[in-house]
């Protein structure tokens, strides 16, 4: 069983929710499905290991200080796959 991450909600309003979530090595988010078109942005380099709907496994690195988006609707478990914890900010856009 692997830890949880710590997530903490930065803003939370009726047009974004801001969260910024902290994991030391091998922390997970748990299984989730974004409900909201969203926006990530790597506070520190964020060496990731993700685990999709049908078990099926992808290694990335997002290296700090850059950012990517994705559709509502995505489904995984995010889990710091690195030696040091990582960071990350997530913005919802509801």
């Amino acid at each position: 069983m692997r830890s949880p991450c710590t997530a903490t909600t930065l803003v939370d309003d009726d047009r974004v929710r801001v969260t910024r979530f902290d994991f030391i090595p091998g922390a997970e988010t748990g299984w989730h499905r974004h409900g909201f078109d969203y926006v990530i942005t790597a506070i520190t380099d964020c060496p990731m290991l993700l685990i999709g709907p049908e078990g099926e496994e992808r290694r990335v690195l997002v290296p700090a200080g850059s950012a990517y988006r994705r559709a509502e609707g995505v489904e995984h478990n995010v889990i710091c796959d690195g030696p040091v914890g990582m960071s990350f900010v997530e913005v919802e856009l509801k």
